[in-house]
């Protein structure tokens, strides 16, 4: 029977999952063997556990959690940590400092990404890299994007504990800004490395919503840039022969199912729009209804379109969500004068997404000429492709999994992480 899931178990099984990667084997039994190597125990079929003295610290691991959720701009138990604030460099401190109490080589890029290296016995090999982030959407809570960061040094030192030496270089990766939330750019940090030169040219232009440039936030926290530096954040291909990304589901699938280990085949393509439109205004008792061309009306209508091209999309894996719909004067005895709406399309099918996005473009221009009011934009802000995840990679999950005992669910994540990009420009 599968054992009992815990955040031990998880861990331990990212340290399988690095070594057998590390171990750059061909076959099972070459990785079986590695793993028996370091792990003290055999590997075989019958899912044999590990070693009690081989364990993780749990305690010091969740110690690490509570301290890092410490940096936060919000009171406990949320977190708020938005990118290149005071909260931020104090995070962005406390893991280069667990980097060098493990003895990686640690380095950062031109924006900030964050990367500690254990080098391995063939260090012209492409290494096997693990990570995540720690920025925090307002009010979020401690686990997302952090157990990938501080869960990846952890297995770091589990295996430098039993004394495993890896072949290809391991790498633990802190990403900058996997959230949107000053910029409204999701994944800033592996966008650039997987080397998009569109947002390296945005960059130069883009602000907060406090009027704060990207570069004047960026030379605040400490790392000054230009155009040119913003180039060498993108990556070599053959750099990494691996990427593992381990993730809270943010769903609901594992917890009610009772399986500790999603092993995700595929993520799901975003796309993001912005639609405005522009009616007249008024007083609420004074126009009369047939007067009216009511831009808060045209918004809820394409909200509805939304939907329901989604649902009519054919597939169970096509998600839409109106995240944001902002009414102008926004007062309760006013008659919306612009509506403004931001359209999130998720689906591992790149056609059949962008098809519901030109249904609802279809929408919004039907709905702006029967209400009689201006579609003022449309604007795509990305439209991101898939990205299936490595077979060798998903097999060797699988393998981990059983070796340890773990139940495991292959699935889709609808949500998207920085492994999107880094399968785009990494290998």
């Amino acid at each position: 029977m599968p054992s009992k899931p815990n955040a031990a178990s998880r861990l331990v099984f990212l340290a399988f999952l690095l070594v057998i990667s590390a171990a750059a084997a061909n076959d099972d039994a070459a990785a079986r063997r590695t793993m028996e190597q370091f792990a003290g125990f055999p590997a075989s079929d019958d899912g044999e556990g590990p070693s009690s003295d081989f364990h993780v610290d749990s305690e010091g691991l969740q110690r690490q959690i509570d301290e890092l959720a410490s940096f936060s701009d919000s009171p406990a138990p949320s977190v708020t940590r938005v990118l290149y604030t005071d909260k931020d460099v104090q995070a962005r401190r406390y893991i280069k400092g667990i980097m060098n109490q493990l003895g990686l080589v640690v380095r950062e890029d031109a924006v900030g990404n964050i990367f500690g290296r254990w080098e391995g016995s063939e260090p012209g090999l492409g290494a096997v890299a693990t990570g995540s982030h720690v920025d925090a959407i307002p009010f979020s809570g401690k686990f997302d994007g952090v157990v990938g960061v501080l869960g990846a040094l952890e297995a770091i030192s589990l295996l430098k504990r039993s004394a495993f030496l890896p072949k290809r270089s391991l790498e633990v990766i802190m990403f900058t800004s996997e959230e949107p939330t000053r910029f409204g750019i999701s994944c800033l940090g592996s966008r650039l490395m997987a080397g998009i030169e569109e947002l390296a040219q945005s960059l130069r232009k883009v602000v907060d919503n406090q009027n704060v440039s990207f570069l004047d936030a960026a030379e605040s926290a400490g790392y000054k840039l230009n155009l040119e530096d913003l180039h060498s954040v993108f990556l070599k291909t053959d750099k990494y022969s691996a990427f593992i990304e381990l993730h809270i589901e943010q769903g609901p699938i594992l917890e009610k199912e009772g399986i500790p280990i999603g092993i995700v085949t595929a993520i799901a393509a975003p796309a993001s729009l912005k639609v405005d439109f522009e009616g007249n205004g008024g007083h609420a008792g004074a126009v009369l209804m047939p007067a009216r061309n009511d831009a808060g009306l045209a918004a809820a209508e394409l909200a509805l379109a939304v939907e329901k091209h989604v649902l009519e999309s054919g597939s169970i894996d096509t998600v839409g969500t109106v995240g944001i719909l902002q009414l102008h004067p926004g007062a309760i005895n006013s008659i919306p004068s612009k509506s403004h709406l931001e359209i999130d399309v998720r689906d591992i099918d790149e056609k059949r997404r962008n098809d519901v996005i030109e249904k609802i473009r279809q929408s919004a221009a039907h709905i702006s000429k029967n209400r009689g009011v201006e579609l003022s934009e449309f604007k795509i802000i990305n439209q991101d492709p898939p990205a299936l995840s490595d077979k060798s990679v998903v097999d060797a999950m699988e393998f981990a999994a059983k070796q340890l005992n773990l139940a495991y669910k292959k699935m889709i994540s609808r949500a998207y992480h920085d492994s999107l990009f880094m399968a785009r420009g990494a290998f």
